[in-house]
């Protein structure tokens, strides 16, 4: 928020006035908030950040909207579509910005990928295979706790699941899920597909149990794009097209600094009006897909 230049980090907030004052002394904020609604009332705050674990977003999504805040909320933005429905007819009639944290959606990488599997570079699309791993090893972590929307599919499956969805640029018609249950009832492991219109399939994987490793592929009627680092982009990036029969490299050159860019672009669209990068119909576009994986698999596992 600093290096984005049009930001000023005023406050922040715990349940903890003890955990927020060791935050703001640590990070040098100005000022601790020992609730989430004494930060909401605060009118030198224009605009919320909320980091919260998945299954407070869009409650505090709408506290934030209801105080007249406009909002940066940690994907996923929601579990399923209709709590997006919900945030976006809160926000068209407070009249405020609300957006969805992928980061990845703001850099330079994602824009060349996007050029060119919509310039045909790969030909019609087919197939769509991404994934995110790495091995979580804290035992009272937030993301292992399932009322509070644990999981991998939740916590990293959503980035895989956002892109397939940003390439097809459709709704997912179809889902089939399983997912390895950790003993606190989350999935650790989560290997699904989706189907788009017109025969477009996308194979995703999100797992806690392996090391970290993120990877897209997308493959066409005449070729193929890898991405190999595709949601924590470094300053330079590969991207390797195959295309009928011949292999090219494109350097694709991105941030020193990540998350510059999503403050950056966050900030034009509340001071300037620009267009959001990424929109509430996406965000329920991949809630949908999400909802309805998970549901999928659930479905498999009450059936075995």
């Amino acid at each position: 928020m600093r290096t984005a230049g049009r930001s000023t980090v005023v406050a922040v907030a715990s349940r903890a006035p003890s955990r927020a004052e060791a935050f703001a002394r640590d990070w040098g904020i100005p000022h601790a908030v020992g609730t989430y609604e004494g930060l909401l009332e605060r009118d030198d705050v224009t605009a919320i950040y909320i980091p919260l674990p998945n299954s407070l977003h869009v409650e505090w999504t709408l506290n934030a909207v209801g105080a007249g805040k406009h909002v940066l909320c940690e994907k996923p933005m929601a579990l399923d579509a209709a709590g997006v429905d919900r945030i976006a007819a809160a926000a068209a009639r407070a009249g405020v910005t609300v957006e969805e944290g992928f980061m990845y959606r703001h850099e330079p990488l994602t824009a060349r990928v996007q050029e060119l599997v919509s310039g045909g570079a790969v030909g019609a699309v087919r197939a769509i295979v991404s994934g995110f791993t790495y091995a979580q090893g804290r035992p009272n972590d937030v993301r292992l706790v399932a009322a509070l929307g644990g999981g991998a599919l939740f916590d990293v499956g959503c980035y895989p699941v956002s892109y397939a969805c940003l390439l097809a640029g459709k709704d997912a018609v179809a889902a089939a899920g399983i997912a390895r249950l950790a003993p606190g009832g989350v999935d650790e492991e989560f290997t699904g597909v989706l189907g788009f219109p017109g025969g477009v399939t996308a194979s995703i994987y999100a797992g806690f149990r392996a090391a970290y490793r993120t990877w897209l592929e997308v493959m066409g009627s005449e070729g193929a794009l890898t991405v190999s680092n595709p949601f924590k982009p470094g300053p330079v990036e590969p991207l390797r097209l195959e295309r009928l029969g011949e292999t090219h490299t494109i350097d694709v050159p991105g941030s020193e600094t990540l998350f510059t860019r999503e403050v950056e672009h966050f900030a034009a669209t509340v001071l300037d009006g620009a267009p959001q990068t990424v929109t509430l119909d996406e965000s329920r576009r991949t809630a949908a897909a999400l909802g309805a994986l998970h549901a999928a698999a659930r479905v498999r596992e009450a059936r075995a």
